[in-house]
Protein backbone atom coordinates (compact mmCIF):
# COMPACT_ATOMS: atom_id res chain seq x y z
CA UNK A 1 0.00 0.00 0.00
CA UNK A 2 1.41 3.44 -1.12
CA UNK A 3 0.78 6.63 0.86
CA UNK A 4 -0.08 9.21 -1.31
CA UNK A 5 1.41 12.07 0.80
CA UNK A 6 3.49 10.55 3.19
CA UNK A 7 3.70 12.40 6.70
CA UNK A 8 6.12 15.55 7.15
CA UNK A 9 9.66 15.56 8.26
CA UNK A 10 11.97 18.26 8.54
CA UNK A 11 13.42 20.03 5.60
CA UNK A 12 16.71 20.20 6.49
CA UNK A 13 16.68 16.61 7.63
CA UNK A 14 15.05 15.29 4.36
CA UNK A 15 17.67 17.09 2.56
CA UNK A 16 20.80 15.87 4.23
CA UNK A 17 18.55 12.09 3.66
CA UNK A 18 18.68 12.90 0.00
CA UNK A 19 21.48 14.74 -1.07
CA UNK A 20 25.03 13.56 0.63
CA UNK A 21 27.58 13.62 -1.67
CA UNK A 22 29.82 16.73 -2.76
CA UNK A 23 28.92 17.20 -6.64
CA UNK A 24 27.79 20.53 -7.78
CA UNK A 25 24.42 19.03 -8.04
CA UNK A 26 24.27 17.97 -4.47
CA UNK A 27 25.43 21.37 -3.24
CA UNK A 28 23.06 23.28 -5.39
CA UNK A 29 20.31 21.17 -4.11
CA UNK A 30 21.21 21.77 -0.18
CA UNK A 31 21.37 25.45 -0.97
CA UNK A 32 17.83 25.02 -2.51
CA UNK A 33 16.47 23.41 0.36
CA UNK A 34 18.39 26.00 2.71
CA UNK A 35 16.39 28.67 0.74
CA UNK A 36 13.01 27.14 1.13
CA UNK A 37 14.16 26.42 5.30
CA UNK A 38 13.92 30.45 5.41
CA UNK A 39 10.00 29.65 4.65
CA UNK A 40 8.79 26.81 5.68
CA UNK A 41 9.80 24.17 8.24
CA UNK A 42 8.70 20.92 6.59
CA UNK A 43 8.54 18.65 3.74
CA UNK A 44 5.77 16.05 2.84
CA UNK A 45 6.83 13.95 -0.13
CA UNK A 46 3.91 13.24 -2.70
CA UNK A 47 4.12 9.66 -4.62
CA UNK A 48 5.40 9.31 -7.44
CA UNK A 49 3.60 8.38 -10.25
CA UNK A 50 2.61 10.80 -13.69
CA UNK A 51 0.00 12.37 -11.76
CA UNK A 52 2.48 14.04 -8.74
CA UNK A 53 1.83 17.72 -10.00
CA UNK A 54 -2.01 17.23 -9.95
CA UNK A 55 -1.49 15.50 -6.73
CA UNK A 56 0.74 17.90 -4.93
CA UNK A 57 -1.30 21.13 -6.38
CA UNK A 58 -4.43 19.30 -5.48
CA UNK A 59 -3.51 18.45 -2.17
CA UNK A 60 -2.27 21.99 -1.04
CA UNK A 61 -5.10 23.31 -2.69
CA UNK A 62 -7.96 21.53 -0.31
CA UNK A 63 -5.61 22.07 2.72
CA UNK A 64 -6.01 25.71 2.87
CA UNK A 65 -9.49 25.49 1.16
CA UNK A 66 -11.77 28.05 2.79
CA UNK A 67 -14.51 28.32 0.28
CA UNK A 68 -15.81 27.11 -3.14
CA UNK A 69 -13.71 28.69 -6.21
CA UNK A 70 -16.67 30.31 -8.39
CA UNK A 71 -16.04 27.80 -11.14
CA UNK A 72 -17.23 25.55 -9.26
CA UNK A 73 -20.30 27.18 -8.15
CA UNK A 74 -21.76 27.48 -11.98
CA UNK A 75 -25.12 26.23 -12.40
CA UNK A 76 -24.38 23.93 -15.35
CA UNK A 77 -20.75 23.07 -14.09
CA UNK A 78 -21.47 19.11 -14.16
CA UNK A 79 -23.23 19.75 -17.79
CA UNK A 80 -20.01 20.03 -18.60
CA UNK A 81 -19.27 16.46 -20.35
CA UNK A 82 -22.75 16.46 -22.39
CA UNK A 83 -22.25 20.15 -23.48
CA UNK A 84 -18.70 19.51 -25.07
CA UNK A 85 -19.48 16.25 -26.71
CA UNK A 86 -22.36 18.02 -28.23
CA UNK A 87 -19.99 20.55 -29.95
CA UNK A 88 -16.96 18.20 -30.30
CA UNK A 89 -17.35 15.10 -31.76
CA UNK A 90 -13.47 14.04 -31.40
CA UNK A 91 -13.61 14.43 -27.48
CA UNK A 92 -15.43 11.15 -27.42
CA UNK A 93 -11.51 10.06 -28.68
CA UNK A 94 -11.14 10.79 -24.27
CA UNK A 95 -8.93 8.09 -22.55
CA UNK A 96 -9.84 7.36 -18.94
CA UNK A 97 -7.10 6.42 -16.97
CA UNK A 98 -9.51 3.45 -14.84
CA UNK A 99 -11.19 2.76 -18.34
CA UNK A 100 -9.05 2.80 -21.07
CA UNK A 101 -10.44 1.70 -24.41
CA UNK A 102 -13.96 2.65 -23.68
CA UNK A 103 -14.69 5.53 -25.70
CA UNK A 104 -16.17 9.41 -24.33
CA UNK A 105 -19.78 8.62 -25.08
CA UNK A 106 -19.70 5.50 -22.94
CA UNK A 107 -18.28 7.55 -20.00
CA UNK A 108 -19.68 10.66 -20.15
CA UNK A 109 -21.80 9.99 -16.99
CA UNK A 110 -18.30 8.57 -15.29
CA UNK A 111 -16.78 12.06 -15.93
CA UNK A 112 -19.72 13.98 -14.53
CA UNK A 113 -19.71 11.77 -11.41
CA UNK A 114 -16.45 13.12 -11.16
CA UNK A 115 -16.86 16.58 -11.62
CA UNK A 116 -19.62 16.27 -8.71
CA UNK A 117 -17.36 14.24 -6.63
CA UNK A 118 -14.58 17.55 -6.87
CA UNK A 119 -17.18 20.18 -6.20
CA UNK A 120 -18.29 17.93 -3.00
CA UNK A 121 -14.66 17.12 -1.33
CA UNK A 122 -13.99 20.70 -2.43
CA UNK A 123 -17.26 22.16 -0.30
CA UNK A 124 -16.84 19.27 2.65
CA UNK A 125 -13.38 20.33 3.40
CA UNK A 126 -13.34 24.15 2.75
CA UNK A 127 -16.23 24.19 5.34
CA UNK A 128 -14.18 22.38 8.27
CA UNK A 129 -12.64 25.46 10.19
CA UNK A 130 -9.92 23.64 12.61
CA UNK A 131 -6.78 23.41 10.39
CA UNK A 132 -5.88 19.67 12.23
CA UNK A 133 -9.51 18.80 10.91
CA UNK A 134 -8.86 19.94 7.99
CA UNK A 135 -5.16 18.39 7.60
CA UNK A 136 -7.13 14.98 8.52
CA UNK A 137 -9.72 15.37 5.88
CA UNK A 138 -6.98 15.97 3.26
CA UNK A 139 -5.19 13.22 4.55
CA UNK A 140 -8.07 10.85 4.41
CA UNK A 141 -9.38 11.63 0.91
CA UNK A 142 -5.59 10.95 -0.63
CA UNK A 143 -5.67 7.73 0.70
CA UNK A 144 -8.69 6.76 -0.99
CA UNK A 145 -6.75 5.75 -4.23
CA UNK A 146 -10.29 5.70 -6.02
CA UNK A 147 -11.60 9.07 -5.44
CA UNK A 148 -8.44 10.69 -5.43
CA UNK A 149 -7.69 9.07 -9.18
CA UNK A 150 -11.63 10.30 -9.99
CA UNK A 151 -10.40 13.83 -9.03
CA UNK A 152 -7.56 13.89 -11.35
CA UNK A 153 -9.72 12.67 -14.18
CA UNK A 154 -11.71 15.68 -13.15
CA UNK A 155 -8.98 18.62 -13.10
CA UNK A 156 -7.91 16.75 -16.57
CA UNK A 157 -11.22 17.52 -18.45
CA UNK A 158 -11.48 20.61 -17.08
CA UNK A 159 -8.23 21.98 -18.28
CA UNK A 160 -9.29 20.58 -21.47
CA UNK A 161 -12.61 22.85 -21.54
CA UNK A 162 -10.10 25.68 -20.32
CA UNK A 163 -7.63 24.90 -23.41
CA UNK A 164 -10.93 24.99 -25.84
CA UNK A 165 -11.92 28.50 -24.45
CA UNK A 166 -8.18 29.87 -24.86
CA UNK A 167 -8.17 28.54 -28.53
CA UNK A 168 -11.71 30.15 -28.99
CA UNK A 169 -10.81 33.16 -27.54
CA UNK A 170 -7.42 33.30 -29.58
CA UNK A 171 -9.28 32.68 -33.17
CA UNK A 172 -11.92 35.17 -32.05
CA UNK A 173 -9.38 37.85 -31.81
CA UNK A 174 -9.31 38.22 -27.71
CA UNK A 175 -6.35 38.33 -25.88
CA UNK A 176 -4.81 35.06 -24.25
CA UNK A 177 -2.05 34.85 -21.81
CA UNK A 178 1.13 34.14 -23.30
CA UNK A 179 1.34 30.30 -21.92
CA UNK A 180 -1.95 29.99 -24.61
CA UNK A 181 0.38 30.56 -27.82
CA UNK A 182 3.14 28.41 -26.19
CA UNK A 183 0.50 25.20 -25.69
CA UNK A 184 -0.72 25.82 -29.35
CA UNK A 185 2.80 26.47 -30.77
CA UNK A 186 3.57 22.68 -30.01
CA UNK A 187 3.78 20.55 -33.05
CA UNK A 188 2.23 18.03 -30.83
CA UNK A 189 -0.94 20.10 -30.02
CA UNK A 190 -1.83 22.52 -32.61
CA UNK A 191 -5.09 22.41 -31.41
CA UNK A 192 -7.33 21.44 -28.57
CA UNK A 193 -8.25 17.72 -30.03
CA UNK A 194 -3.96 17.23 -30.59
CA UNK A 195 -3.86 18.79 -27.09
CA UNK A 196 -5.88 15.73 -25.84
CA UNK A 197 -5.06 12.68 -28.12
CA UNK A 198 -1.08 13.42 -27.49
CA UNK A 199 -1.04 15.06 -24.15
CA UNK A 200 -3.88 15.34 -22.03
CA UNK A 201 -4.64 11.37 -22.87
CA UNK A 202 -1.31 10.34 -21.57
CA UNK A 203 -1.36 12.11 -18.15
CA UNK A 204 -1.21 9.90 -15.61
CA UNK A 205 -0.62 6.27 -17.88
CA UNK A 206 2.76 7.28 -19.52
CA UNK A 207 3.75 11.12 -18.59
CA UNK A 208 3.12 13.86 -16.27
CA UNK A 209 2.63 17.72 -16.96
CA UNK A 210 5.04 19.31 -18.96
CA UNK A 211 6.07 22.76 -18.02
CA UNK A 212 3.34 24.70 -19.97
CA UNK A 213 0.14 22.48 -19.16
CA UNK A 214 1.37 23.29 -15.34
CA UNK A 215 0.49 26.74 -16.71
CA UNK A 216 -2.53 25.36 -18.37
CA UNK A 217 -3.84 23.87 -14.72
CA UNK A 218 -3.19 26.99 -12.66
CA UNK A 219 -5.44 28.62 -15.31
CA UNK A 220 -7.78 26.23 -14.92
CA UNK A 221 -8.03 26.43 -10.98
CA UNK A 222 -7.57 30.30 -10.91
CA UNK A 223 -5.13 29.29 -8.55
CA UNK A 224 -1.04 30.47 -8.43
CA UNK A 225 1.71 27.73 -8.10
CA UNK A 226 4.64 29.03 -6.92
CA UNK A 227 7.21 26.00 -7.37
CA UNK A 228 10.69 26.08 -5.95
CA UNK A 229 12.71 24.92 -9.13
CA UNK A 230 15.88 23.53 -6.65
CA UNK A 231 17.90 22.59 -9.72
CA UNK A 232 17.48 26.89 -10.87
CA UNK A 233 18.92 27.80 -7.47
CA UNK A 234 20.78 31.23 -8.08
CA UNK A 235 19.25 31.66 -11.11
CA UNK A 236 15.61 33.72 -12.01
CA UNK A 237 13.62 31.00 -12.81
CA UNK A 238 14.53 29.17 -8.57
CA UNK A 239 11.12 30.65 -7.59
CA UNK A 240 8.67 30.28 -11.05
CA UNK A 241 4.67 31.32 -10.82
CA UNK A 242 2.45 29.41 -12.65
CA UNK A 243 0.94 31.79 -14.51
CA UNK A 244 3.36 34.12 -14.74
CA UNK A 245 1.24 37.20 -14.19
CA UNK A 246 -1.69 35.70 -11.96
CA UNK A 247 -4.39 37.44 -10.77
CA UNK A 248 -4.13 39.31 -7.61
CA UNK A 249 -7.62 37.44 -6.05
CA UNK A 250 -5.84 34.01 -6.81
CA UNK A 251 -4.86 31.95 -3.91
CA UNK A 252 -1.01 30.80 -3.78
CA UNK A 253 -0.50 27.03 -3.68
CA UNK A 254 3.41 26.22 -3.26
CA UNK A 255 5.39 22.93 -4.66
CA UNK A 256 8.86 22.02 -4.67
CA UNK A 257 10.56 20.40 -7.48
CA UNK A 258 14.34 19.23 -7.99
CA UNK A 259 13.73 18.51 -12.06
CA UNK A 260 10.27 19.96 -13.35
CA UNK A 261 9.15 16.09 -13.26
CA UNK A 262 8.79 15.32 -9.48
CA UNK A 263 6.89 17.63 -7.20
CA UNK A 264 6.95 17.78 -3.21
CA UNK A 265 5.00 20.11 -1.12
CA UNK A 266 6.74 22.32 1.98
CA UNK A 267 4.43 22.91 5.12
CA UNK A 268 4.49 24.73 7.94
CA UNK A 269 5.33 28.17 7.19
CA UNK A 270 8.04 29.51 9.66
CA UNK A 271 6.36 31.86 12.38
CA UNK A 272 8.45 35.23 11.19
CA UNK A 273 7.53 33.96 7.53
CA UNK A 274 3.84 34.81 8.49
CA UNK A 275 3.90 37.64 10.28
Amino acid sequence: YKLSVSPEMDIMEYCRREWRGNTPVAKRMRKGYEAVAQKFASIRRIRGDNYCAFRATLFQALSQATQLPMWLQSEDFAMLPENLLSKYDWIKQWQLKQKPGKKMGEISDEIKEYLILLRKKWKNISEIKGPLEKQEACDKLFKNEEEEYSLYEALKFLMLNTAIELYNADKNGRRVPVFSWLLFARDTSSNPCQLMHNHLNHIGHSGGLEQVEMFLLAYTLQYTIQVYRLYKYSTDEFITLYPNDPEEDWPVVTLITEDDRHYNIPVRMCQETML
